[in-house]
């Protein structure tokens, strides 16, 4: 989710963080690549990809106009409790926020390091 949110919002030290911490945890560079598109992939499950959907409409709401559709939300309901929607819609606004001081202040990507944030989300 991050990793979309991050590439719809242009923020190039946010995607390059995520992509090297995905690799990083073992997963497969085909998923990481595909992320950009998912739609278009078989290598997400159902519930992933309504992680997915639900990450690039709260990213894009001012695309979207009514916010996160209600087909978003009868998939994300239909594959995570009430605390995991919580904690989806909580990472999908903070990765939002990021993005944006990281965009604002042309923090470029390239140069991070796996794992640099895991001391933080202990």
């Amino acid at each position: 989710m991050s990793l979309r949110a991050s590439q719809l919002n242009g923020c190039g030290f946010c995607v390059d963080a995520h992509a090297k911490d995905l690799a990083a945890a073992g997963e497969p560079a085909v998923r990481v690549n595909l992320v950009a598109a998912w739609r278009e992939s078989t290598v997400f499950t159902e519930a992933e990809q309504a992680a997915l959907a639900l990450a690039e409409e709260g990213s894009r709401l001012a695309d979207a106009h009514q916010g996160v559709s209600d087909e978003t939300w009868a998939l994300v309901r239909k594959h995570y409790d009430d605390d995991q929607v919580a904690a989806l819609i909580y990472l999908v606004a903070m990765i939002n926020a990021a993005n944006r001081l990281l965009v604002i202040t042309h923090t470029k990507g390239g140069s991070y390091q796996a794992g640099t944030f895991d001391s933080a989300a202990s």
